[in-house]
């Protein structure tokens, strides 16, 4: 049975940024996933650039696939940008989604 990070990991596996097809999680713009002990998730992110148009869609599909699992209480996504996105964040499947 999956603990609620591994739960909140794959469901951030199904919001992708539509650019580069990738999702969140691979591309490596998920930073920090804190847990409180009433289940209140708050998600410290990046996206690939500040300007990026797609900001406000990538991340309520953060929130509401988090909100879509039945143990979580509270999420609040907590945008950054220091430390800024670079490609050596991704996981080695994303890197192998962009050919590299």
């Amino acid at each position: 049975m999956m603990n609620i990070k591994e739960k909140i990991l794959s469901a951030l596996k199904s919001v992708y940024d539509p650019e580069l097809n990738i999702n969140v999680v691979d591309l490596g713009l998920i930073y920090n996933i804190e847990i409180t002990e009433s289940n209140d998730v708050t998600i410290t992110m990046t996206l690939t650039t500040p300007g990026c148009p797609l900001h406000d869609s990538i991340t309520s599909g953060v929130r509401y696939s988090v909100e879509g699992i039945e143990e979580t209480k509270k999420v609040d996504v907590n945008l950054v940008w220091e430390p800024a996105w670079s490609p050596d964040k991704m996981t080695s499947e994303g890197l192998k989604l962009l050919g590299r």
